[in-house]
């Protein structure tokens, strides 16, 4: 890549940015229907095209005042970024998740870039056949040149065939913009102005879905343990129907594939045969041996006051994640943010919410997902730069106080006496688990997921497509996994009971008990740490 490159890059860039942008929001505004608005924000508040937008975000739902009208496409080109720009969710009455429960956003005209004019344009407004095809032209031309263009360059000769295509396109949109195309043609390269409109044009949060796996450190290539399985869920769940044995085996077998999936995330690549996967899953299952039920397993490494760490007078935790490099994210929901910091409580960081953050989950190194106090979405942050990434409303989640758990790659949310798996890469919901009662305070863990009701614990197994109870002395409040694939919950009563790993047996661990009844837990199998908030205290313990 030389200057040069950069220049050529930059022309077509400030071309699209400044002459053909305007244009599109130019166009919109003139649209015979807009017209009779006067706002954007009138516009998109219609229902007309509001029912329209919603189906290039939201698919496989059927609207409840308008289904006649719903419009399922193979593709979503409306983005979640693009949809959290035009509306907001307001709730209502539907307990469907449908455009009834969404309002447009104060949006200005010159809001919109060109991904989403171009957007609004092709599928909202009256084009003539030579104005639909030069708008969908145009904005090819900016996809295939310049929203995956890390570079920030063009070479001469696609140069040649990108500004033929582009002065075309401009003037046949406006033919009093060719003084615009010469002026631009001849500018000279400014970096600072070039790094911007750079930002500008790439599709970031459409390149985050494309190769968010790679970014995130999980390679789409690792999700298979042999060349025959195409997800490492499916073979994970070949390597539990393969090995048999005792359910302490099975739960071993649990904590071995959970270290498979930590691997993965890493990148780094598993080229093994089935026979060598599973004499590695063997080798690594009879390492660990099963704890004793109640025995002393933590030691406590040090404790923070947490109003030290969030600041001001002490508000309510509702829930905390370890990551696998040892950060802490917990919700702070009175606070309406996410704060982010060391376990000793250093580096202190947070993000800004909008609503009222109750639990949340780690999908990968550095992305978290949390759902939000009276609210049916899911929504993940990048907490290393701090970022909202998407919003996800499943249909049929849970409003009120949904749990959220992660197992095989894929996040598990509460519904209406049901589990809802979904997929975080695409916001589609790939399975519903039918539960005998509301399930409450979700924790995922090798093949099972657990959730609560009352003074039970349930989970379900895919092992046996079943659901299994356990009776506890106190209604359980927070739960987490041990590496031997036993449990530690967290009760009401403030005891702290060792669940086996058969899920027949409990002891209380006396060591970890407190007299007070709040306070949630998390395990760490990369960091082998236990983390308790409780009593105003942040408590770290090391595995013995």
């Amino acid at each position: 890549m030389d200057r040069e490159d950069r220049r050529r890059y930059f022309v077509v860039g400030s071309v699209i940015i400044e002459v053909v942008t305007p244009l599109l929001q130019q166009r919109i505004q003139d649209d015979q229907t807009f017209r009779a608005f006067g706002t954007l924000q009138d516009y998109l508040n219609n229902r007309q095209i509001k029912h329209i937008l919603f189906h290039l975000r939201h698919n496989n739902i059927w609207c409840c005042s308008d289904s006649n009208n719903c419009v399922h496409s193979g593709s979503l080109p409306l983005n979640y970024r693009q949809w959290s720009i035009l509306y907001s969710k307001t709730g209502g009455p539907c307990r469907h998740n449908c455009h009834c429960k969404y309002t447009a956003n104060a949006v200005q005209l010159v809001d919109p870039d060109i991904s989403l004019s171009c957007i609004i344009l092709l599928n909202c407004c009256n084009l003539t056949s030579k104005e639909y095809n030069t708008i969908h032209n145009l904005r090819q031309l900016k996809n295939n040149f310049l929203s995956h263009n890390t570079e920030g360059a063009i070479t001469a000769d696609e140069y040649k065939s990108v500004w033929t295509d582009l002065t075309s396109y401009v003037l046949q949109l406006d033919k009093t913009k060719e003084d615009n195309l010469k002026r631009i043609k001849s500018r000279p390269l400014d970096e600072a102005l070039c790094h911007k409109y750079n930002a500008i044009l790439l599709d970031i949060h459409q390149k985050l879905d494309e190769i968010g796996a790679s970014i995130q450190g999980v390679d789409e290539t690792i999700q298979r343990i042999d060349t025959t399985t195409n997800e490492i869920d499916r073979r994970v769940q070949r390597i539990d129907q393969t090995v048999t044995g005792t359910n302490t085996a099975v739960m071993g077998l649990q904590a071995t594939m959970e270290e498979f999936l930590y691997i993965a995330k890493r990148g780094i690549t598993c080229q093994c045969s089935t026979d060598k996967c599973q004499q590695q899953v063997k080798k690594f299952k009879e390492s660990i041996q099963p704890y004793k039920l109640g025995q002393s397993i933590f030691t406590l490494h040090h404790q923070t006051v947490l109003t030290s760490v969030v600041g001001g007078s002490f508000t309510e935790v509702t829930d905390i994640v370890m990551m696998d490099d040892g950060r802490l994210v917990i919700c702070l929901p009175h606070q309406s943010r996410l704060l982010i910091c060391n376990t000793d409580g250093s580096q202190v960081d947070s993000i800004h919410v909008q609503g009222l953050p109750w639990y949340v989950t780690a999908v990968n190194k550095s992305t978290v997902a949390v759902t939000l106090w009276d609210s049916d979405c899911i929504e993940m942050y990048d907490i290393n730069n701090k970022l909202k990434l998407k919003s996800i409303s499943p249909p049929g989640m849970w409003w009120f106080e949904s749990g959220i758990t992660t197992i095989n790659n894929k996040l598990v949310v509460g519904g209406d006496n049901r589990l809802l798996i979904v997929d975080h890469q695409t916001g589609e919901m790939v399975q519903t688990i039918q539960t005998k009662c509301q399930p409450y305070r979700l924790h995922g863990s090798g093949d099972r997921i657990f959730y609560i009701n009352n003074n039970k614990l349930y989970w379900y197994s895919y092992t046996d497509d079943r659901h299994h109870t356990l009776t506890l002395p106190s209604r359980p409040r927070s739960m987490t996994t041990l590496q031997d694939g036993s449990l530690y919950v967290r009760c009401k009563d403030g005891s702290e009971q060792h669940v086996s790993s058969d899920g027949k047996q409990y002891k209380p661990v006396k060591t970890l008990q407190s007299s007070r009844e709040s306070g949630v837990i998390h395990y760490n199998l990369k960091q082998r740490k236990l983390v308790i908030i409780q009593n105003n205290l942040i408590k770290v313990f090391n595995e013995l």
